[in-house]
């Protein structure tokens, strides 16, 4: 077979000789000739949205198939998912409600706690798996072709799953307190609606960041424990507003962060004495704008170094 002009610069009596600066272009222009595109190059945002939505079903089996198999070797199995947020509520109680005493000044402290940190757990576990997202599935990564940001939404839909079995004991224990349905309980809905987005999109961002620097995954526990106490999970940061010990602007960031956004949506929707005043001002919008800040932002930034993970 006849050499390409490219091929034939290459090669001289049977030795390399160093490469026209024609033959790349020559290349390039072949594989454009033939329709052929670099190999695991990213597609524009719109080709990687319907990709990603041709593979809901994967990720839903994929979400689905990590839930079941989270407890798996332990003997109490599924039962986990429950038990843990009940346990790390009761140390808190004893710590916050008990020892500091911070109780005193809240009206339906177990409900307020218990939802506290049942709210907070879907976010820190969402973020958490997330970070390991791309460089915990190496090995599925570099085996298939998928558009990689399957993989973080599909665990934060673990986290989400996970979440919807726990909030059946979390009625009960408000039960148990005197709490019963009431119309406010259909916001729980749109709170947590906005919440799965944000997560999501924190995820999506931290997956990104942890691929090229697996470190982050170390650091992330002390990060998010610090999250958490600000964000109100424990004690109430109007009681900590009404004291005056803060000036008004530190009192709006911690009110305005989105853990504390959605903490205190749920409160609101769940507990009856927890009512509108007590919610920060415009929180359904601070709620919308983080969701859609944090997604948006958080699938872009993901979606922009699509190319490179797996690599290296």
């Amino acid at each position: 077979m006849p050499c390409t002009r490219a091929e034939s610069e290459l090669v001289t009596t049977g030795t390399l000789t160093k490469p026209s600066p024609h033959a790349p272009q020559d290349l390039r222009a072949l594989a454009r000739r033939h329709g052929l595109s670099v190999s695991g190059a990213r597609p524009t945002l719109p080709a990687y949205v319907r990709q990603l939505w041709s593979r809901r079903d994967f990720i839903g089996a994929f979400a689905t198939a990590r839930l079941t198999a989270q407890y798996s070797q332990a003997k109490l199995g599924q039962v986990w998912q429950v038990v843990t947020p009940l346990l790390n509520a009761a140390v808190y109680y004893l710590i916050f409600g008990v020892l500091m005493n911070v109780q005193k000044d809240i009206p339906d402290y177990v409900p307020f706690l218990i939802t506290g940190i049942f709210v907070w757990t879907f976010t820190s576990q969402s973020i958490m798996t997330g970070t390991r997202a791309i460089s915990g599935n190496l090995g599925l990564v570099r085996a298939l072709h998928f558009p990689r940001a399957g993989l973080p939404l599909a665990l934060a839909l673990q986290q989400l799953q996970q979440l919807l079995l726990s909030l059946g004991v979390l009625v009960a224990i408000l039960f148990c307190f005197g709490e019963f349905p009431r119309w406010s309980w259909f916001l729980a809905v749109p709170a947590l609606l906005f919440q799965a987005l944000f997560n999501s999109g924190v995820a999506l961002a931290m997956a990104r960041l942890a691929a090229r620097t697996p470190d982050i995954a170390q650091l992330m526990p002390f990060l998010l424990r610090t999250w958490m106490y600000v964000s109100g999970a424990m004690w109430s940061i109007q009681h900590l507003a009404a004291s005056g010990r803060l000036p008004d602007a530190a009192i709006a960031v911690l009110q305005g962060n989105p853990a504390a956004v959605y903490i205190d949506l749920m409160r609101f929707a769940l507990i009856e004495s927890y009512t509108a005043d007590q919610l920060p001002p415009h929180v359904w919008a601070l709620a919308a704008g983080w969701a859609l800040v944090a997604f948006v932002g958080g699938f872009i930034y993901f979606w922009k170094a699509e190319e490179t993970y797996g690599r290296g």
